[in-house]
């Protein structure tokens, strides 16, 4: 485990991160708002309204697109969420991914925590130290008559990311299920957005849980060092260069 580090104060860097199916259950009741229900609470009021009358409708429904254990759990969550009674996890605990493991968010700074944003299809969007429920729910779902939630989510997420991304650097680390919530051709100079790509030796994309364990190495050490620290990770082979606002991360040759 790497040592808590002092607050970062000179480095504007955010993060876009996709969440993990993987998440902690449990959790304590909630006590606070988080750093963009001023923004989205409407929007996610609707996700979660819709969500209850698909699941009336049809039990079991297609759309956590989980079966057995996982559905019990969560059709129980849903259950909590519709209530009000769900208890939360801040993200960084909550998601237990490959990509938040290689991240390693328990020793990260409060601050820091809040420079990874993460898409959600029930939220909408939020940053690693907001509270969140053990919910399932992609990006990709056709939620009834809200549509796709990528597409749904898109003109309410991305003013919200503008407006916090204004004058910083936005570096894209997400999937294209997550990535086509955002119009991020909309964030206007002086933004800066930086795109990801994870590659094979054959120019193919890199998928796989190597990839994303490098993901959330490359992550933690864009927080850690900036862009700077680009033309210097190293993680089991792996290799980045930055040209023209994209980051290129290439697989070992095997």
């Amino acid at each position: 485990m790497r040592p808590l580090r002092s607050p970062s104060v000179a480095r504007p860097l955010l993060l876009l991160l996709p969440p993990s199916e993987g998440k902690a259950a449990g959790g304590h009741p909630a006590t606070r708002s988080d750093s963009f229900d001023q923004a989205l609470a409407r929007p996610r009021a609707a996700v979660l309204a819709e969500l209850a009358r698909v699941l009336a409708t049809r039990p079991g429904a297609p759309v956590l697109g989980v079966r057995g254990e996982l559905l019990e759990r969560s059709l129980a969550a849903t259950g909590e969420l519709v209530a009000g009674t769900a208890p939360v996890l801040p993200a960084w605990e909550r998601y237990t991914g490959v990509v938040w493991a290689g991240l390693d968010p328990a020793t990260l700074t409060g601050a820091d925590r809040r420079r990874v944003l993460v898409p959600s299809g029930l939220y909408g969007m939020m940053t690693a130290a907001d509270p969140v429920a053990d919910y399932r729910l992609k990006m990709l779902v056709v939620l009834g008559r809200l549509g796709r939630l990528s597409t749904y989510w898109r003109p309410t997420v991305t003013p919200a990311l503008a407006e916090r991304a204004r004058g910083r650097v936005v570096v894209d680390l997400l999937p294209a299920e997550h990535a086509h919530a955002l119009d991020l051709g909309a964030l206007a100079p002086p933004t800066r957005v930086v795109r990801a790509r994870f590659l094979r030796a054959d120019g193919s994309r890199a998928v796989g849980h190597e990839a994303k364990s490098a993901k959330g190495r490359l992550a933690r050490v864009l927080l850690d060092e900036g862009m700077a620290g680009v033309g210097g990770f190293r993680f089991e082979g792996w290799r980045a260069t930055l040209e023209d606002d994209v980051v290129t991360v290439a697989a070992p040759v095997r």
